[in-house]
């Protein structure tokens, strides 16, 4: 795997990844020409927010699979751009909310402490003792935005007593209680809060969430401070808010346009009750090792075949429950690719039920790997997990989940139904010992390991047969390492499944075949 990194990230992570057999190379400031000219070259690409990853630059990428963010946000990447080309999308969610929290809280205490005046008045010689600034001790707080940085913002704020409001539509109302917080809504946060503090993403949603409007229904004198991102608050009206005395002060990080070059934003800058920084809210020593390991440790499992823990493109629920997910993940991959080599029709329809334990589970995680399974061996390009729902709708693919109590005696069940034009085809599966086992097929039931070369033959059980067979392999020197059998009577109709140590050549197949007289007979091939 090579890797090409076009920001500077902390050596750690760099060595994180040279350790572990990754190829990385350095490409830093370069212009487009020379990052285009490049990029052909690797599978992987690590950025933080100053490269924008667009459709024009993975045109010019077509081995690239995945994208590391060495930062908590991904405005910088179009991820759905990316998800159609099935390349993921990771990011560092938790390597710098401490650094983030902290410096919101210094801002804040900057800002009511009125600590820039005092600071560059004395540093001018200046003795002035009269620059009186405001505690933080029984004021209310407002934060908005309840994720990884606002919740730690609002249990630092408690340190301080004050009353902590919490606007959130997210969250739910317990995780506000045990940070000693009070939920209510937008416009009463607003209304009651002596300070605003912003940590949301920038969406459709947040963008502009401040306005004119916004700011007329905040206190006379209330304080604001955005170390969020750039253009949750809308920088005009903040300055003419600031111009009339009805906002007493901001503290401000992140800027609608880095670096800022617009006359608002220039005005809003030098204005003498704001204080501003220009993004340094992940800007600490720890927070820059943590964020560049933590996407070094993904781009390493990613090339393991492992599952990414923050993908933003890969809908992955609670880490925990994601962790024991992983070997039914493997399982749903390895239906998938059981069954489009057993019926390697067009795929029309197809059925995911999680029944059992499992069926607790989000499904959509499982679902998209078994389509990956399913698509993957049949389309030119990449399918996994990332967009296999989009290249699933594209071809026309019903999909269609579920959920069921019983499981027939297995503590989980993943079964999956397709439907081609060869028929209606069921197979089903569990996990022992974190080993994927399949434990149905069509009809019946029978139990073997899904990996190596298996040979699926149905035909009429009678004496005789399995020596045919057995036969037939030894003169070609095909060992047997296990034989299954699923009937459900003496002689009858049965499907026997061989593992076997060694491939197939199609001619020993059609022999195997007509031995048995057989109506079906398939080698799937799993590595």
């Amino acid at each position: 795997m090579r890797v090409l990194v076009v920001e500077t990230i902390a050596p750690e992570g760099l060595a994180y990844l040279r350790e572990r057999g990754v190829q990385v190379d350095e490409l830093t400031k370069a212009s487009h020409a020379e990052l285009y000219a490049r990029l052909p070259e690797y599978d992987g690409l690590i950025t933080r927010s100053g490269t924008a990853v667009t459709t024009e630059l993975l045109d010019h990428a077509p081995r690239l699979r995945i994208v590391g963010r060495a930062g908590v946000g991904v405005d910088n990447v179009d991820v759905e751009a990316c998800s159609r080309r099935g390349i993921v999308v990771c990011n560092a969610p938790y390597g710098n909310v401490v650094s983030a929290a902290e410096h919101t809280l210094g801002m804040l205490l900057t800002l009511v402490r009125r600590i820039p005046e005092a600071h560059a008045r004395l540093k001018a010689l200046e003795w002035n003792r009269g620059i009186y600034g405001a505690e933080l001790y029984r004021k209310t707080v407002g934060v908005v935005g309840l994720g990884k940085v606002g919740s730690r913002v609002a249990a630092r704020l408690r340190g301080f007593e004050t009353d902590v409001l919490v606007y959130d539509p997210y969250v739910p109302e317990s995780r506000a209680k045990d940070l000693g917080a009070r939920v209510v809504g937008f416009e009463a946060l607003l209304h009651e809060a002596d300070i605003v503090t912003f940590h949301v993403p920038l969406t459709p949603e947040t963008e502009n969430m401040v306005t004119a409007r916004e700011l007329a229904g905040m206190k006379r004198g209330v304080r604001l401070v955005n170390c969020a991102r750039g253009g949750i608050v809308n920088e005009a009206d903040l300055l003419a808010a600031l111009e009339s005395g009805h906002v007493a002060g901001a503290a401000i990080d992140v800027w609608s346009e880095e670096p800022p070059a617009g006359d608002v934003l220039r005005r809003l800058i030098q204005h003498p009750r704001v204080v501003v920084t220009p993004h340094l809210g992940a800007n600490s020593g720890e927070a820059q090792v943590n964020v560049a390991v933590d996407v070094a440790r993904q781009l390493v499992a990613f090339r393991a075949g492992g599952l990414v823990e923050h993908a933003v493109n890969i809908p992955l629920g609670d880490p925990t429950a994601v962790a024991a997910l992983r070997p039914f993940v493997a399982l749903a991959d390895r239906l998938g690719r059981f069954t489009v080599q057993l019926d390697p029709e067009p795929l029309g329809r197809l059925e995911v039920t999680l029944a059992g334990a499992l069926a607790e589970a989000d499904p959509e995680l499982l679902a998209r790997a078994v389509l990956a399974g399913l698509l993957a061996p049949v389309m030119a390009g990449p399918v996994n997990l990332v967009n296999a729902r989009l290249v699933a709708e594209e071809r026309g693919v019903e999909v269609h989940v579920g959920r069921e109590a019983e499981t027939s005696g297995y503590k989980s069940v993943l079964t999956i139904t397709t439907s081609t034009r060869g028929g209606r085809k069921i197979i089903a599966g569990t996990v022992f010992d974190g080993q994927p086992r399949i434990v149905r097929l069509r009809d019946l039931d029978i139990e073997f390991t899904p990996e190596g070369y298996i040979l699926v033959l149905s035909y009429e059980d009678r004496p005789g047969m399995v020596g045919k067979i057995g036969s037939i392999l030894g003169r070609a020197n095909v060992n047997i390492a296990s034989m299954h059998v699923g009937r459900r009577e003496k002689r009858g109709r049965a499907i026997v499944v061989l593992i076997l140590d060694e491939d197939l050549v199609p001619e020993q197949l059609r022999e195997v075949a007509r031995a048995v007289e057989a109506d079906f007979a398939r080698l799937i091939r799993l590595p």
